[in-house]
């Protein structure tokens, strides 16, 4: 059973208020909570020596989730999961993973997730993925997540990914790889907030290695306080395709950001583009908000809320 302070986890990282309907694998502090498969979604423990799941999704499924968040309440765990995705040809389903960290204690309470998809012909998959970390002011104990992500993608394949951080994470480095195959296309659209003194690495490297295949990398982020953020997209293209990479940051007080673009075109029909910005939240916006009668900080967060929306 889930005490209450992982069932608010579970509110904040995947929308639950409860035990979800469908195939689902509920992880809280290193050890399997709940689990639940179906006739076309399985979902087996490894038998490798490595934590972790794998997922089996049947060719032709439609209309189906998985859901497969971590919770960690208590202080000072540190682990790491595995996880492998096996979705079928012509498959269309949504993924809900993520990870919320409760933390009150000294000790640094770590996760680190590593998941793999082999995303067959013409199948399709939306991804959310959220990270959260709450727990007493007062106490010394962080909150540490570093995902990686790697992603195969087979013909005609589409991947739709949402990556979101926005409170509570005080380190993390997200490590996202890709490659697509022949009219194959992934979309990433991720949004991060740091504050205080809180670090966010976020690296992405997608190969487009066949023709007719695209991918979208979008990134919005906040900087507040003295936060540091780093982004890195690196797109190659290896036949026929169309690449874009995009990174906006608003930062603010004394924070830190970096945008690090590369661009690899191998084919003289490759078409890839990078664009970023970072600035700070417009003067005119803030002026025009607090004519309506809000504070400046109230007008801060409605310009905020608005561009991590």
């Amino acid at each position: 059973m889930l005490d209450k302070i992982q069932l608010q986890l579970l509110t904040e990282i995947a929308d639950l208020h409860g035990v979800p309907e469908g195939a689902y694998n509920i992880r809280a502090n290193g050890e399997k909570a709940a689990r639940n498969t179906t006739a076309n979604i399985d979902i087996v423990t490894k038998t490798d020596g490595k934590s972790g799941i794998d997922v089996h999704v049947k060719p032709g499924t439609k209309n189906e989730s998985v859901h497969i968040p971590v919770v960690l309440s208590e202080s000072g765990i540190k682990e790491t999961v595995y996880n492998d995705f096996y979705i079928g040809e012509g498959a269309d389903v949504v993924i809900v993973a993520g990870c919320g960290i409760h933390n009150c204690g000294n000790q640094d309470s770590q996760h680190d997730g590593v998941h793999r998809f082999f995303v067959g012909k013409n199948a399709k998959i939306r991804y959310v993925e959220k990270h959260y970390g709450e727990g007493d002011a007062k106490s010394s104990g962080k909150r540490i997540l570093n995902p990686v992500t790697e992603v195969y993608q087979e013909e005609g394949s589409y991947v739709d990914m949402e990556m979101v951080q926005i409170k509570g994470v005080d380190s993390t480095e997200r490590v996202t790889k890709a490659e697509l195959a022949a009219g194959a296309t992934m979309i990433v659209h991720e949004r991060l907030m740091t504050h205080g003194q809180q670090s966010a690495t976020s690296i992405y490297e997608v190969a487009l290695n066949g023709d007719g295949s695209s991918t979208d990398v979008i990134s919005r982020s906040v900087a507040k306080d003295e936060s540091q953020q780093v982004f890195e997209a690196a797109i190659v293209g290896n036949a026929v395709c169309n690449g874009h990479a995009e990174c906006d940051a608003i930062i603010m007080d004394k924070a830190h950001v970096v945008a690090v673009p590369k661009l690899d075109a191998r084919n003289v029909d490759a078409a890839l583009i990078h664009e970023a910005a970072i600035g700070k939240i417009a003067g005119d916006q803030l002026i025009k908000l607090m004519s309506l009668g809000l504070t400046e900080a109230e007008a801060e967060e409605q310009i905020i809320g608005g561009f991590l929306r």
